[in-house]
């Protein structure tokens, strides 16, 4: 049975994709800011400190042992032009540290972990699957500056990741939604839709309709557990066609 730390688990993506794991009987350790059940851990991913204390304590819960690391928790969150400069400032800053800096610290300790192990070379050691976003490749609102600029360079952290070790058995993939409908099940219809600008958001979806976090995480267990070793370093797209390259 692999064991699986999973950021952000909590709720919309990341939930789902704790769910799907454990239905394939996958162990899995969950995160969130504020842990809700005993098999969450609660870290603060920005706190410079709160990755390196997550890692340690999943590495506890897994004796010793995590077979992947889903690089999922994140933030997404309006930074108007015309803000304050140190409020626009705090901003960006809290995006990246949470995005993009939590992730290379985290995907760091996994390298690290998988390097330090006895496995062949021609063996995986472990995977890392990031969720990254649409935005990384085609921008994102005036407002979404930092998240953009977050995605993109989680993408390069991935591919990066993937040339550097795949000779060592260190796999990564990447996951780049479009918007993607996390809103709570029990919430109204059209809320999601009313949040994003309405009906004007789909006009640019030749699909009709945004992702559903169940379909980015049948992406996501495919990575974690199916891919093959060829498809390391792969950004896989999921947003409706909405942006083809």
């Amino acid at each position: 049975m692999p064991t699986v730390l999973v950021t952000g688990s909590s709720r919309g993506i990341g939930r789902a994709i704790a769910e799907a794991l454990r239905a394939r009987g996958v162990a899995v350790i969950g995160h969130a800011t504020r842990a809700a059940d005993a098999d969450t851990i609660a870290a603060d991913l920005s706190d410079p400190i709160g990755p390196q204390l997550l890692w340690q304590q999943a590495m506890e819960r897994g004796s010793g042992r995590i077979d992947a690391l889903v690089n999922n928790a994140g933030v997404f969150a309006a930074n108007a032009l015309d803000s304050s400069d140190i409020a626009w400032l705090d901003a960006w800053e809290d995006t990246l540290r949470i995005n993009l800096t939590a992730t290379a610290q985290l995907s760091r300790f996994a390298v690290r972990h998988w390097l330090e192990a006895g496995t062949p070379d021609n063996a995986i050691r472990g995977r890392l699957v990031h969720i990254a976003s649409r935005a990384g490749h085609r921008g994102d609102s005036p407002e979404h500056w930092h998240y953009a600029a977050s995605k993109g360079g989680m993408l390069a952290l991935h591919k990066t990741i993937a040339r550097a070790y795949a000779a060592k058995g260190v796999l990564s993939f990447a996951i780049a939604p479009g918007f993607t409908d996390t809103a709570p099940k029990d919430s109204g219809a059209g809320d999601y839709l009313a949040s994003r600008g309405g009906d004007s958001l789909l006009a640019d979806i030749p699909l009709g309709r945004v992702a559903t976090p169940e379909e980015v995480a049948r992406i996501a267990a495919f990575c974690t557990l199916d891919a093959p070793p060829s498809m390391t370093g792969a950004v896989i797209d999921a947003n409706g066609a909405s942006y083809v390259r």
